[in-house]
């Protein structure tokens, strides 16, 4: 999808739902899929942050419900009144009416992610498209559904008071102008009545910088560069997957960056994700001071035993100092982990 205009046709029903999930989104998605009707009019799209991790989730979403779930398979024609999950590992994309599935560069540190589904669907079926933003740390799916919005669909974000984590369904509220805040036992309900509803075609005027941010994700070497210096401008910051220069997009709310490579940031899963790179890199420094002071106590182990009573005392005073240096890291690194994040909000590292 390149054009700058979707047309839509002269009658039309919104037939394609997207739906993210990551962390407490496991149990909103079977509920939600126990209380699909068997006779959805509408293919639903899911993204939850699994990474490469195995999943099982076709088997426990197509098991909970009337409607089949199944990974979804590059190139394959999507039917309405079933269930497409993401893979592992790859972003699951809808283009020329067909799914794509790529080993594309992470967003928001995470693949699959929710943005670039919403992206591919809002660009390719405008008017048609409904996007849901489920359970979840941090902000992936916001700029997705504001895509949604921004070309004629509609935007459905789950309470935030009934999600386990709040953090993407409040975040979307934040930042979009969402047409339904629902509970899960309003959600299912409210998607069958509006893929029922007709209505009414209009030709959707797409933003350019939408498209020029699609491309970016999807694009390669160079093409990726003459897309971001259309969206973007180069910031301070570098990338933590790959250290490249980050360009801000932009007037994106939330703010949001990519680099040359591909990978793509919120300013608030950049600062999650950086602080877990600073963490790293804190704790390298403390276990190369631990192995300093191993080898300067065999150093002055070494000189007692060979009669160098001066050069024994000099190691272990060294070593002494090492240890204090090395409480001193480890201390920081606990309270720089206090400081970055809410309680309750801090994932393991690589978790989302």
């Amino acid at each position: 999808m390149t054009k700058g205009r979707i047309e839509a046709e002269h009658t039309l029903t919104r037939d394609v739902i997207v739906v993210a999930a990551s962390a407490g989104g496991v149990a909103a998605l079977m509920r939600l899929c126990r209380d699909l009707p068997a006779d959805l009019p509408a293919s639903v799209f899911v993204v939850i942050h699994i990474g490469a991790h195995e999943s099982r989730l076709p088997d426990l979403l197509g098991g909970c419900g009337a409607l089949p779930a199944v990974h979804a398979s590059h190139g394959e024609a999507p039917q309405r009144g079933r269930i497409y999950i993401a893979p592992p590992d790859h972003h699951l994309l809808l283009e020329g009416g067909l799914i794509r599935l790529t080993h594309g560069p992470k967003e928001h540190h995470t693949r699959p992610a929710a943005d670039p589904l919403f992206r591919s669907a809002a660009l390719n079926f405008g008017l048609r498209t409904i996007g849901v933003v489920l359970s979840g740390h941090l902000d992936d799916g916001t700029a997705g559904l504001q895509a949604i919005k921004d070309c004629g669909g509609v935007a459905v974000v789950q309470d935030p008071a009934q999600a386990e984590a709040p953090g993407m369904p409040s975040s979307a509220l934040d930042n979009v102008d969402v047409d339904h805040c629902v509970g899960l036992n309003e959600l299912a309900p409210t998607l069958s009545a509006l893929s029922r509803k007709p209505v009414e075609a209009r030709p959707v005027e797409v933003p350019a910088r939408l498209v020029r941010e699609h491309l970016a994700s999807i694009s390669e070497g160079q093409l990726i560069m003459e897309n971001l210096q259309a969206i973007g401008q180069p910031s301070t910051l570098v990338c933590p997957e790959c250290s490249g220069t980050l360009w801000e997009i932009k007037d994106a709310t939330p703010k949001r960056f990519r680099c040359h490579t591909g990978h793509a940031y919120s300013l608030q899963s950049l600062s999650y994700h950086q602080a877990d790179h600073v963490e790293a890199a804190l704790w390298s420094v403390v276990r190369a001071l631990q192995d300093r002071e191993v080898l300067l106590k065999k150093l002055a182990q070494t000189c007692r035993e060979t009669g160098e009573p001066r050069e024994a005392d000099y190691h272990e005073a060294e070593a002494e100092r090492v240890a204090a240096q090395a409480l001193l890291v480890q201390q920081m690194v606990s309270e720089q982990a206090q400081l970055q994040t809410e309680p309750g909000q801090r994932l393991p590292s690589g978790a989302d």
